[in-house]
């Protein structure tokens, strides 16, 4: 109300405002009451605004300086949290100087301590000649280098096992594959069919004088029990394969008689005996061996009658041959000698009339006929008969095991092996001092282990020619040569409690 007071007060006339000049007196309407109450409600909004205006500048000004206050709280802890790292990284970098420090000089004492040593043999070597000067440093370098060149000639050997391992499968798969032959081996069957039962009466002739003198032109023996066939049985596959084709020329002629028999017999061997050389020609034609002598292309066309284990010969050489060949073209080795020793290689088990194993038989063979040295020890070698003189008789040898080992290409009556190798061995057995018989390689060699204790050296040597000699005389089926190995080992020990 005094602020009212004072505000009309100031247009009452005749009151003057200290400071300002006296003018004269004006005459001044007097405001209405309410125009004062309407304008001091406006002054006093007007200070409410300008008071909450101020008010919020200030809050907002009080808000700024938090948040600057904050920031700069929160900057005080990172830099707090930085210097603390790089005082815990330096740390950790004055304990590792510290161990290089240690290291450091536990290498100086070491270099010292070499310095030292070297010094010593250098005042050592001042006394040495110059030969003996160098002598004594190769062998300081060598001994030095002895534990890293083994090891380098150990990683080397396995590297080369592994690889020389790989490379030789792959030959040997490569000279497989390249040996797979077309040929279909034809077995031969000793029996022959007849049209009909009274056929077998013309056969036998009156008392059996046909049949007999087909028996003794032929050389085989004459089975009619069997109904509707005829079986002829022969060691020997040619003369069984000529008394058949024989046989039946007779049954279709009609004519059997002892005269007409040995007529067609005859007429027969002329003509296997051109087949034979035929199928020899075609053999080495296949082979690509050519101008061989007639006598050797003619034994080799008998291989066509000839099965081992009932693997035909035929079909046996052209897949060991091919194989054989691969083999060398990939060695290295001497193609034709291999050639000739894969085609020659079995030769002496159709030579006839002739005693000894067949690798024997054809080395004396092929020598009669002036075969080159190199081939005839392929043949002489390719059982291991005798060690292997050079690359090719080894290939030989492979290729030979590769087409009689793989499944199939032979078999052989288990029980009647079982039965000659049994029977090889207890013949051993029966010698005194005997430990261990053991008969491998289908009976071609026995290894005797005898008691060192019962039997001397030289006792050894004679139990060696005893055993050969019993089983060449008890033994019912001995497989070809049969090598005989006694073993005597002696041992002593002694034991410290």
């Amino acid at each position: 109300m005094s602020f009212l007071k004072n505000l009309v007060n100031v247009f009452k006339p005749g009151v003057t405002i200290p400071g300002k000049p006296v003018s004269p007196a004006v005459p001044v309407v007097a405001p209405s009451t309410e125009a004062v109450e309407t304008r001091a409600k406006e002054i006093i909004l007007e200070a409410k605004d300008k008071a909450i205006s101020i008010q919020q500048e200030a809050d907002a000004k009080a808000r700024q300086i938090i948040n600057q206050l904050d920031q700069q709280k929160e900057a005080i802890f990172k830099n707090q949290a930085g210097v603390e790292r790089e005082q815990a990284v330096l740390q950790e970098r004055q304990r590792v100087l510290q161990v290089q420090e240690k290291n450091a000089q536990a290498r100086v004492k070491e270099l010292e301590h070499l310095n030292k040593t070297a010094h010593e043999k250098l005042r050592t070597v001042a006394r040495l000649t110059r030969d003996e000067a160098k002598a004594l440093v190769l062998k300081t370098v060598e001994n030095n280098l002895t534990e890293e060149i083994a090891l380098r000639i150990k990683e080397a050997e396995e590297k080369i096992r592994e690889e020389s391992q790989a490379r030789a499968k792959q030959i040997l798969v490569d000279a497989m594959y390249h040996g797979a032959s077309d040929y279909v081996a034809e077995y031969t069957v000793s029996t022959v069919k007849l049209s009909d039962e009274d056929m077998k009466g013309r056969i036998i002739g009156r008392e059996g004088r046909n049949i007999r003198a087909f028996e003794k032109v032929t050389g085989v023996d004459v089975d009619l029990d069997e109904e509707g066939v005829i079986r002829l049985s022969s060691f020997d596959s040619v003369r069984r394969e000529i008394a058949r084709v024989a046989l039946e020329k007779l049954m279709v002629d009609g004519r059997i008689q002892p005269v007409r028999i040995e007529e067609v017999v005859d007429q027969v061997k002329k003509q296997i005996e051109r087949l034979i050389y035929q199928e020899g020609e075609k053999l080495c034609h296949k082979v690509k061996v050519f101008n061989l002598p007639r006598e050797v292309v003619a034994t080799l066309g008998r291989f066509k009658y000839r099965f081992s284990y009932g693997q035909n010969m035929v079909s046996h050489t052209l897949e060991e041959t091919k194989i054989a060949i691969n083999l060398a073209h990939e060695l290295k080795a001497d193609v034709n000698i291999v050639r000739l020793g894969c085609l020659l290689h079995d030769i002496g088990k159709v030579v006839p009339d002739e005693d000894g194993s067949h690798v024997e038989i054809g080395a004396k063979f092929l020598k009669r006929h002036n075969i080159p040295r190199a081939v005839i020890n392929c043949v002489a070698e390719h059982h291991e008969d005798k060690p292997f003189s050079s690359i090719e008789s080894t290939i030989v040898y492979i290729a030979d095991a590769i087409s009689g080992s793989r499944p199939g290409a032979r078999y052989e009556d288990y029980e009647e092996y079982v039965q000659r190798l049994e029977q090889l061995e207890e013949i051993v057995r029966s010698f005194k001092g005997v430990n261990e018989v053991f008969a491998i390689q289908a009976g071609r060699e026995i290894r005797v282990v005898v008691d060192p204790k019962k039997l001397t050296d030289a006792a050894v040597i004679k139990l060696a020619a005893d055993i050969k000699t019993k089983i060449s005389q008890e033994a019912k089926a001995v497989p070809g040569q049969i090598r005989v190995t006694v073993l005597r080992e002696f041992r002593s020990e002694a034991t410290i409690d």
